[in-house]
């Protein structure tokens, strides 16, 4: 049942992603009070940003009864994982997310390629091993290139694709000792992402993530350095074969619910999944929020519900491209607390600016983390709406900014008229 009276939103986080999700939010004329925990100076600007306190379950539970919360979003996998939604279910609240075993799927790499197997869906092959000896052996069988996967939760950048025993070595050493190793899949990557209810799915539209450091998907993975949403990415036929040989069968398996995030490589013999979260990405979001032309509300409510049969979401129908400026020496260390200066003018060129690892003092805002703001605009095509997020990411500057030039490129390079896998 959707409700008509202005609701409290609840939302857990403080990155771009949910910066994104507050924009959108609180746009919504059924909300009547937005809040987040811990929230960030965008976030601030659009709701109330409550501490985290230690961030457990039982904390952000709570918080959720002082504030008469009628609907928690989660945003960041760690509190998923954690267990929140079994505790606030428990408990009678209504929360967005999955419950903490099916939240395994992200929260390990070993269960989730293990829950592949079993149920026949499309992966690339694999073992899994559990010390050097081992994986040694494993990194020889499949050859280079290959792929090795820290088995915990590892914010993006526990994988790594080594081309030679010495880079297999280094990263060895990086990763620890329970590692899936596995082939080295060959195509384009692309970011589907559904709202389920534990029967039930709701597609939003696809986005194509950009994970190395540098141009050309040249260097290490990072979380993210930007991404663009597109409703050419897939194809009708190859979204319908998604979400009946992936999503649909995953989803049944665990009676899952909130967001459902298959990471797929599109290959010659058809989409292969590379990996599962079970959260919304980032910085997928910031283009499917900027993109989407419906109320998210009721959809979010309705899969809180178990009820979202029926539910369609509206999507304009330009693109939309987020890219993220990240601080110098990102993913590895790099220095904070740089004045950051030009929102007000990316603004200006039509772009939505939202914070990610941002900080507001007496003096400034600055910078407070590796990815530090993602710029995000659309058009009425894709080169164009390529061209309004760059024309905003020029005005903003801070110390050491560091930025891909080539978001969405591949899409430019690719269109005509058919999707990924063809």
């Amino acid at each position: 049942m959707i409700h008509c009276i202005a609701m409290n939103i609840f939302l857990i986080g403080g990155g771009g992603r949910e910066h994104a999700l507050a924009w959108k939010l609180s746009q919504s004329p059924l909300v009547e009070k937005l809040y987040a925990t811990p929230g960030n100076p965008g976030i601030a600007a659009v709701a109330q940003c409550l501490p985290r306190g230690d961030g457990s379950p039982k904390t952000l539970l709570a918080a959720a009864d002082a504030i008469g919360a009628d609907l928690t979003v989660v945003g960041p996998e760690e509190p998923l994982v954690k267990g929140i939604v079994d505790v606030f279910r428990a408990a009678g609240r209504r929360i967005v997310g999955p419950a903490s075993q099916a939240a395994q799927l992200e929260g390990s790499k070993i269960f989730a390629k293990d829950f592949l197997d079993r149920h026949h869906i499309p992966t690339a092959e694999f073992v899994t091993v559990a010390n050097r000896q081992d994986a040694q052996r494993a990194i020889s069988r499949f050859g280079f290139p290959v792929v090795l996967k820290a088995d915990g939760l590892a914010s993006g950048k526990g994988v790594i694709i080594v081309q030679d025993s010495q880079e297999a070595d280094r990263a060895l050493d990086t990763l620890g000792s329970r590692l899936v190793v596995e082939e080295f899949l060959r195509g384009e990557e692309v970011s589907f992402i559904a709202l389920c209810d534990g029967k039930d799915v709701l597609p939003l539209a696809p986005t194509q993530d950009h994970k190395a450091i540098y141009d050309g998907d040249q260097g290490p993975n990072t979380g993210g350095m930007g991404a663009y949403c597109d409703s050419r990415i897939l194809t009708p036929a190859e979204t319908a074969h998604v979400l009946d040989t992936i999503i649909q069968p995953t989803v049944s398996a665990h009676a899952f619910t909130g967001f459902l995030y298959a990471g797929l490589m599109m290959t010659e013999a058809g989409p292969k999944v590379l990996e599962f979260n079970v959260r919304l990405g980032d910085p997928e979001t910031q283009p499917l929020m900027h993109r989407m032309a419906s109320d998210f509300v009721p959809a979010l409510l309705a899969a809180a519900e178990g009820n979202l049969a029926g539910s369609t979401l509206e999507w304009r129908e330009g693109p939309s491209v987020c890219v993220v400026l990240a601080s110098g020496g990102y993913p590895g260390t790099f220095p904070t607390g740089f004045p950051i200066s030009g929102i007000d003018r990316a603004e200006q060129h039509g772009a939505v600016v939202f914070h990610a690892g941002t900080r507001s003092t007496a003096r400034a805002l600055e910078t407070a983390g590796g990815r530090v703001l993602g710029v995000t605009a659309s058009g009425d095509g894709l080169a164009t709406a390529i061209e309004n997020t760059y024309a905003a990411v020029r005005e903003i500057h801070f110390e050491g900014l560091h930025c891909r030039s080539d978001i969405g490129n591949k899409g430019l390079s690719r269109y005509n008229g058919i999707g990924l896998g063809t």
